[in-house]
């Protein structure tokens, strides 16, 4: 209780009324356990006690309710009054005074007479304590203002002890339940009784109370006699924490039916705003930050034909409802912290039937202190009509669309490159570039930092009105490497904030593009320069090996220069080598491709591989299940595998992992693995992995080009990896690799599914020159020598004529011819009397291809064999279809061509 000053007046000694400090009017507040509602208001105190110092008690009090508390609830107990205790024991003492001045046989009756009454007295009160006619006083219960403040309350409140019976109960208690004194007061359980649409709720109560939980329910109890119905909280819970006191149990009943009443009212309100937005003659929707449409009016669903129920549960975005990169513009408001924004745009919205229709957005959007966008508040105009009827809005729409729609990002800009305004494309690459928004506020911050300042410039050009500015290709700003062309336009009006406009178009894929294109052309020209060197090579080593083979034929294995002629043999054998691999990586080499199994292909090398890599680095083999076929060289696919893994054990000195793993690609997967130049088939992949060093990113494009190496001098060759580039390409596959430096490389090769209906499947047990080799070991060497006439052509004059003399020493007679008409002379001077033509393919005025067809006009039986360094595919297409004929790849051995030759003079 207050006074005029606001200083307490009267205080509960156990501070009572502290526990009101901090409520407003009409709260809810617990006193020793008991929920109560207490209300503040005015009016003048007519009894209490005063604080020290006080002049009088103030009109400013706390009460709990405006009606003096009830006496029908119960009499009011009498506390205890000390005065009565000190003068029934100073009677005592009295007494016992008294007695001691008769003397002890005039006494003893007497105090025999008092202890006997004393003894009645103390035998009455303990029954009456058993029969609780009497009890100790309750200091805290006989408080006046706890007992006012429960008694005051406007919630009925009820205490049960565990047998269920009431033991107090307040007036509200009373009014609520009908009963009109604690003699007719009845449980919550036997107030409802017989109730169907309340007995539920009891129960669950009950149970609530004998489990010791706290439990709230409501519920309408219907009027009696077709009165109006009324709405009832029902509490319950433990009336305090102690043992005894959890025992008791405290129920609570509550008149609600007027907050109900007005909670009604309040939804039937926004029931009816609801429904007047929903009919408005204009759309209305939300989008949250995430994109997702949280409300669209009824009258904008029906403008785009789209189903309410869809709307809200995940079933809608911005973006199927808004055309184009419309979408972008709604989300390129730059956030500031605490602000609320409120954009115009002129956007056309995408209906379910995928038509357009043009309208006018009113967007407003909150932000919150952290700069997080809440949900939006989305105003839609339609210009439709406006398109129809007048001619300028018409094109103004028009326009809009044009703008809007166009593929390249527009932006007017003023004098330092701050964005005026933009095009929905403009928008959404800008949050590409910086989702923080600095692109969308300067156009400068769309750029690169080193490049800034050349964008810089031609806008400060066009801001002096200098017109034809050239256009500016610089990098974007960003992670990944984007670059983009500006061309910069100047505004005709000077007194407009807008210094100039800025057309962006990435050129991003366009370069990429040229690159892929440049380095192809690249890779072709290198190409063709290793063929035409490697084929030069093959006639000179043709020459060298051709001779060699006449001077070990010409010395025993016992003279003093058959070492050197043998190390001439094996140094040219090398060189051989090494044209092979050029052809390889100019893709002029001779395949004989096989119907493969590469994981079979793969098995049969493991232990070539173990011994090539060492024991630091670990070999793991992942095959796929059920790998398709391909088609491809056995031993040139063998060469692949081995260089690579050649390669990853340089790029492993310390030791490491090397993993070949395989597995199918299908055509439909093919576009998710973004590699270039792939066309959509289906793939058998093979992917080499080590834990190497890695390749640098610089360099990472030069590393197909042959004789390009990063090793030592003496060290490498640089066609490893070139061959198998070619070796790949070849065979039809693509090859692409995958590098980080410091944690290693993987090789990812694809080679085409092959699907043969008749074609046998030759095991893949090892090459082709393994096989060949093993035949020969097998059969015994046989009669090199034979008869017959041979026409040999060759433009090469030394490679020429160790050839025939090579075949002359075999028993052959040998025409010589240096080119194509030479042997037609020849041919003809001997009336065709040639048992077998052997010809180079390239040679000056006519090649082997057109003499072929000339000499098979005169015998159409004639056996040929055509002598190349270029594969025999490579010269095949130019001739007719299905023309038989022999192939030997240069350089060769004397025995070679002289086993060729028996091979193919020998009758069918």
């Amino acid at each position: 209780m207050l006074d005029t000053t606001g200083r307490c007046a009267w205080t509960n000694p156990e501070g009572v009324l502290r526990r009101f400090a901090g409520l407003e009017a009409d709260s809810d507040v617990f006193i020793d356990g008991i929920p109560l509602r207490f209300r503040l208001r005015f009016r003048q105190v007519k009894a209490g006690r005063r604080c020290a110092g006080s002049q009088g008690i103030g009109s400013v009090t706390m009460t709990i309710n405006d009606q003096q508390p009830s006496s029908a609830a119960e009499p009011a107990r009498r506390s205890g009054s000390i005065a009565l205790v000190l003068l029934v024991a100073g009677a005592i003492i009295a007494a016992a005074v008294a007695f001691m001045t008769l003397g002890r046989a005039e006494a003893q009756p007497y105090i025999l007479g008092l202890l006997a009454l004393l003894a009645m007295v103390g035998l009455f009160m303990l029954f009456a304590f058993a029969a609780g006619i009497a009890g100790f006083a309750d200091h805290a219960a006989a408080d006046p203002v706890l007992r006012a403040i429960s008694e005051s309350a406007f919630d009925g409140i009820a205490v049960t002890d565990p047998r269920g019976h009431v033991v107090y109960a307040n007036p509200a208690y009373l009014a609520l339940t009908g009963a009109t004194s604690m003699q007719d007061v009845r449980p919550v359980e036997r107030v409802f009784i017989g109730n169907p649409d309340v007995s539920e709720a009891v129960f669950r109560l009950l149970k609530a109370s004998r489990e010791g939980k706290r439990l709230q329910e409501e519920v309408r109890v219907a009027g009696a006699d077709g009165a109006a119905g009324r709405w009832m909280r029902l509490r319950v819970r433990p009336l305090g924490t102690g043992k005894r006191e959890a025992k008791q149990t405290v129920w609570s009943i509550a008149d609600i039916t007027r907050d109900r009443e007005h909670q009604e009212d309040v939804f039937q309100e926004l029931q009816h705003a609801i429904e007047y937005l929903d009919h408005a003659p204009c759309g209305f929707f939300s989008v949250d930050a995430g994109g997702n449409l949280v409300y669209v009016n009824a009258t904008l669903a029906n403008w785009l034909d789209h189903d309410l129920a869809e709307i809200g549960s995940g079933g809608l975005k911005l973006g199927d409802i808004v055309s184009g990169d419309g979408s972008a513009l709604l989300t390129s408001i730059v956030p500031e912290p605490g602000e609320v924004k409120t954009e115009v745009f002129d956007i056309d919205l995408k209906m379910r039937s995928g038509k357009t229709m043009p309208v006018r957005l009113y967007h407003k959007l909150a932000f919150g202190a952290d700069g997080v966008p809440g949900a939006s508040r989305t105003l839609v105009i339609s210009r439709a009509r406006d398109e129809r009827l007048d001619p300028q809005r018409a094109a103004e729409i028009r326009f809009m669309r044009f703008f809007d729609h166009t593929p390249m990002a527009i932006a007017t800009v003023d004098k330092s490159g701050a964005v005026v305004r933009a095009n929905a494309r403009f928008a959404k690459l800008a949050q590409s570039l910086d989702p923080s928004g600095g692109a969308a506020k300067s156009i400068l911050a769309a750029v690169s930092t080193r490049d800034r300042a050349t964008l810089g410039a031609a806008i400060e050009q066009a801001a002096q009105g200098q017109a034809d500015i050239a256009p500016v290709e610089v990098m974007l700003h960003g992670a990944k490497e984007r670059w983009g062309q500006f061309f910069v336009t100047a505004v005709a009006d000077d007194g407009d904030a807008e210094a100039a406009i800025v057309y962006l178009l990435e050129t991003t894929e366009r370069r990429a593009l040229e690159n892929q294109v440049n380095q192809a052309q690249k890779m072709d020209t290198i190409g063709q320069l290793a063929g035409g060197i490697a084929h030069d090579f093959n006639n000179v080593l043709s020459a060298i090996m051709m001779a060699n083979d006449f001077l070990l034929n010409a010395h025993k294995p016992t003279d003093p220069s058959f070492q050197d002629i043998m190390q001439i043999k094996q140094n040219a054998t090398r060189a051989a080598t090494l044209v092979r691999q050029l052809l390889a990586f100019s893709r002029k080499q001779t395949l004989r491709p096989q119907v493969l199994d590469l994981g079979e292909a793969l098995t049969d090398i493991d232990r070539l591989l173990k011994r090539l890599i060492g024991e630091r680095i670990t070999l793991e083999m992942q095959h796929g299940r059920d790998l398709w076929r391909t088609k491809a060289d056995v031993s040139q696919f063998e060469q692949v595998i081995v260089n690579l893994a050649v390669n990853a054990r340089d790029a492993m000195p310390d030791g490491g992992k090397l993993t070949i793993r395989t597995s199918n690609v299908a055509a439909a997967d093919v576009a998710q693995l973004a590699h270039k130049g792939m066309p959509a088939a289906d793939y058998v992949r093979i992917e080499v992995s080590d834990t190497g060093t890695g390749i640098p990113a610089d360099i990472v494009d030069k590393i197909f080009e042959p004789f390009f190496s990063t090793k030592e001098v003496g060290k490498g060759t640089g066609l490893g990896l070139s061959t198998v580039y070619g070796i790949i390409k070849q065979t039809g596959g693509f090859v692409y690799v995958d590098s980080e430096v410091g944690k290693g490389t993987t090789f990812h090769i694809f080679l085409p599914r092959h699907e043969a209906v008749a074609e046998p499947q030759v095991a893949a047990s090892g090459s082709v020159a393994e096989v060949a080799a093993a035949a020969a070991a097998a059969k015994p060497r046989g009669d090199m020598t034979g008869q017959g006439t041979i026409l040999l052509v060759e433009d090469e004059e030394g490679l020429r004529s160790l050839n025939a003399r090579g075949l002359r020493s075999r028993g052959y007679e040998v025409i010589e011819a240096s080119n194509g008409i030479e042997a037609l002379e020849e041919f003809d001077a001997v009336n065709g009397a040639v048992d077998l033509v052997v010809s180079d393919v390239v040679m000056p005025e006519m090649d082997g291809p057109t003499l072929l067809k000339a000499m098979r006009g005169r015998n159409a039986d004639l056996k040929i064999i055509f002598v190349s360094g270029y594969a025999e595919d490579a010269f095949e297409k130019s001739l007719p279809e299905n023309e038989q004929f022999a192939f030997l790849a240069k350089p060769f051995a004397l025995s070679a061509l002289v086993a060729k030759v028996k091979e193919t003079m020998a009758p069918n």
